[in-house]
């Protein structure tokens, strides 16, 4: 490997400061790069940035190749289906190589003339980061409601727009959730707002020309473990709050029609309970895990909400959870997880039955695409594999009749036929199985290990896509393999899969992690000195767990806005998502028994002086949800405490935040340096 001009790399100081917690003592040497007017911040994470760039020099041009490479995938000219929503079609293109997407609608049908909604690369001008977190167009089709972000934030500012001259209502309204809905009128308008520590916390009622001062709060949630979110149900009929945690949830509602309505309470809270809802005709659907880990689906009479009227109707499977409901008019579609695959049903109102939507790959990722009518038999999804490319279809409910709207091109060339997708099952340290999806080239030797990434998540209960990825190919056609570990604390395998990877089984996580990476060792699909792994937020914090437990397992290691400061952020409530966190990982302030268990995996607490894989960490100067410092300190202390000479590079984005870079383009540029550190550090003699 180059090294040449790399050089050395830079140290941060130390300034040691002293916690105690349920008796325990705790130095932390690099607390202060916490505040980002320390005068040591700044040129610290500059230095660093410095370094990285200095080690990519010697690959700049293998770099520019995988950008270039990537960027040929991507149609520069490209329009979604248009989708009908009354007498409108709408859809999005992309111009060129403008990096941002244009909303655009046509009138009578979808070859009638184009009008523009909203060209985001004028608001992005400017800006190197931007973000459009609402685009909600009034009912009449006559408003546009949007949201923007141009400092990665995610502190929304909100604007309303008149369609029909094209100019902007004076209001504008700013620290915005991603969370909106109009009423009947197409005059009020229904948003969320954040508090200091970024918890969407208040619902807010506008009524559109009056001044935002005269703004109406309809709920404030002040619980620091609960956040809000708002939404018009599929028939227009209803608004609904969701005040939720990770573990808990609870809806109000009220009507669309009454721009003057108070909101209802659906059903009160109930600890660990879940519920979502829908609506049509005289009752509420809603699907729960009242007394169904896996999830069920009731009804209930508009007039009778509470959970004690809910009538069940599709009672819950051990081997099936349910994820989310779609209402239409004539029928419902349920979303579900089975054997770490998504699963579509159509449910019939009368008949209760829940009838399987066919697919025909053994692996793939299928969801709702844009379906903007209630009343109509089709429904529009969008289909993929791990080798086939995505494809928009409309599928009749009723006949069956499938029309393909669009197949996702691939410019420079892609033959489906040449790869193969595959899953195996790594058993865990428990005696648990646990599922692993691989895609490869079918012409690649099978008579010994090739190089892989092995990818996870395992948080939140997230079921990890297994979808198509243009960008992948530049590794599969380059002779590597990769993974994706579907590991506990994700809900691939269902409900109790992501219990069993939470709180004081969390290491679960980690452990079904190693054995997936012990299993593709063992049967020789891969081997130490050429396996490469990645996750990001909290599979950021998966990897700086595994390089401390199993760092000989791996040669690379890629760490995407990581949580790697777990301790320290779970410990400070004030910081932005703290208390929400309590439910996901637990509450180390409170417990003693939380605050050792955390203690004991947090990777910045248990980095040792020992050997680690190399090591690409990528930050964002302002993420909220991880915090920049995360990573900072985790690599001035591995820096400190390591004891080899493999590489160790930390990036951070000086102008953006959890999401990175924001145009199609410049996102490519992101991938294209994570590939080129797993190439030059695992197989060199592919940087050509």
């Amino acid at each position: 490997m180059k090294t040449t001009s790399y050089g050395n790399p830079p140290k941060a100081s130390k300034y040691p400061q002293t916690f105690n917690h349920h008796g325990d003592q705790r130095v932390d040497p690099y607390f202060w790069l916490k505040d980002v007017k320390h005068p040591e911040t700044r040129p610290y994470l500059e230095a660093e940035n410095a370094h990285t760039e200095a080690f990519f020099a010697d690959y700049k041009d293998f770099e520019s190749k995988l950008f270039e490479e990537m960027k040929a995938r991507i149609v520069k000219d490209d329009s979604s289906p248009p989708a009908k929503s009354d007498d409108y079609y709408y859809y999005t293109r992309t111009e060129g190589d403008k990096e941002q997407a244009i909303y655009c609608r046509s009138k009578g049908s979808p070859t009638s003339p184009e009008e523009i909604v909203l060209d985001c690369n004028e608001l992005a001008k400017g800006h190197k980061s931007f973000s459009l977190g609402i685009y909600d167009v009034s009912l009449n089709h006559e408003i546009l409601a949007y949201a923007s972000d141009t400092d990665g934030s995610e502190l929304y500012t909100l604007y309303f727009k008149d369609l029909k001259s094209g100019t902007l209502y004076p209001e504008v309204i700013k620290n915005l959730y991603y969370s909106s809905a109009w009423a009947k009128d197409n005059k009020t308008f229904y948003y969320v707002t954040q508090d200091e520590n970024q918890r969407p916390d208040k619902l807010w009622r506008h009524t559109l020309g009056t001044p935002v001062e005269k703004d109406e709060v309809l709920f404030e949630e002040k619980d620091n473990q609960y956040f809000i979110s708002c939404g018009l149900s599929e028939n227009e009929e209803y608004i609904f709050l969701n005040r939720h945690s990770h573990a808990t949830s609870e809806f109000y509602f009220m009507s669309s029609k009454d721009p003057k309505a108070q909101l209802q309470l659906f059903s009160k809270l109930e600890e660990k309970v879940e519920y979502d809802v829908t609506h049509r005709g005289n009752y509420f659907y809603i699907m729960t895990n009242k007394d169904a880990q896996t999830f069920k689906l009731c009804r209930t009479p508009v007039g009778r909400t509470s959970s004690e009227n809910w009538e069940t109707i599709v009672e819950a499977t051990p081997e099936r959870t349910l994820k989310s409901i779609a209402a239409f008019q004539d029928f419902m579609i349920v979303s579900a997880t089975e054997q770490a695959l998504q699963t579509l049903y159509k449910f019939d109102y009368d008949s209760f039955k829940m009838e399987p939507i066919e697919f025909p790959d053994p692996i793939y990722q299928v969801g709702l695409g844009s379906n903007l009518e209630f009343a109509t038999d089709w429904v529009r999804l969008n289909y993929s594999s791990l080798v086939q490319p995505n494809q928009t279809y409309d599928l009749n409910m009723k006949t069956k009749e499938k029309i393909v709207r669009k197949i996702q091109k691939i410019p420079s060339g892609y033959d489906a036929d040449e790869y193969t997708s595959e899953r195996v099952w790594a058993v865990s340290h428990d005696g648990i199985k646990v599922p692993v999806s691989l895609v490869y080239k079918k012409s690649l030797r099978k008579n010994g290990p090739q190089p892989t990434l092995l990818y996870a998540y395992g948080s939140y209960g997230y079921s990890m896509p297994t979808a198509f990825n243009a960008q992948r190919i530049s590794l599969l056609d380059r002779g590597y393999i990769y993974a994706i570990a579907h590991i506990r604390g994700g809900a691939d395998m269902g409900r109790q899969w992501y219990e069993e990877g939470k709180f004081l089984k969390k290491k679960n996580t980690f452990y079904d992690f190693i054995a997936s990476a012990e299993h593709l060792i063992q049967h020789k699909y891969s081997k130490p000195k050429t396996l490469a792994i990645m996750g990001g937020s909290a599979g950021g914090m998966l990897m700086g767990a595994v390089v401390n437990m199993r760092p000989q397992l791996f040669n690379a290691a890629l760490a995407i806005v990581p949580f790697v400061d777990v301790l320290n952020t779970m410990l400070d409530s004030k910081l932005p998502l703290t208390q929400m966190e309590y439910q996901e990982w637990g509450n180390p302030e409170a417990s003693k028994e939380y605050y050792d268990y955390i203690k004991s995996y947090s990777p910045y607490d248990n980095v040792k002086a020992m050997a680690y894989p190399n090591l690409y960490i990528k930050a964002g100067l302002n993420d909220p949800r991880v915090t920049y410092w995360e990573p900072a300190k985790w690599c001035a202390k591995l820096r400190e405490m390591k004891t080899d000479h493999n590489v160790l590079l930390l990036e951070t984005d000086m102008q953006s935040g959890h999401a990175g870079a924001s145009g199609r383009f410049e996102y490519l540029k992101e991938i294209a340096r994570q590939f080129t550190f797993i190439l030059a550090t695992s197989t060199p003699e592919l940087c050509k």
